[in-house]
């Protein structure tokens, strides 16, 4: 059981790539046709540059007041995206979502990116046992 790879999470998930030169517009026609909540930014070769998401649609551009026509990925996206790998266990991955605060995390093999897994693949009770750790954690220190 404990051997189980991360990319099983959701298998089905259409992943969105996009290159840095597309625009945030394009990014956002891309996340809504594959009911999407975040495109992944790639080089040519499928290695993973950045991560953007709704969340900054709302907080770095519209509320920001840029033009989404004009504005690249690569000027908005987050360059420093934690990854994981396909041997990582899931919950590696929801550990890594509550410690960084953030919903996505993208799986990468040997550079390129090999799916998405989202906090809301997780069940409730999941997310629950997380924060049943932390404050078990606050205790001890």
């Amino acid at each position: 059981m404990k051997d189980r790879p991360l990319i099983e999470v959701a298998p089905h998930r259409r992943v969105v790539c996009l290159p840095p030169e597309a625009t945030v517009r394009s990014a956002c026609l891309g996340m809504r046709g594959a009911e999407a909540t975040a495109v992944l930014v790639t080089d040519a070769e499928g290695r993973l540059l950045g991560i953007f998401t709704g969340r900054d649609a709302i907080c770095r551009i519209l509320a920001a007041g840029r033009d989404a026509s004009t504005t690249t990925l690569g000027e908005v996206m987050t360059a420093r995206v934690e990854a994981l790998g396909p041997r990582n266990r899931a919950i590696e991955a929801l550990h890594l979502m509550h410690d960084g605060g953030f919903r996505h995390v993208p799986v990468v093999d040997g550079g390129r990116v090999r799916g998405l897994v989202l906090r809301s693949d997780f069940r409730a009770l999941e997310r629950a046992q997380i924060e049943v750790e932390e404050e078990i954690f606050q205790v001890l220190r």
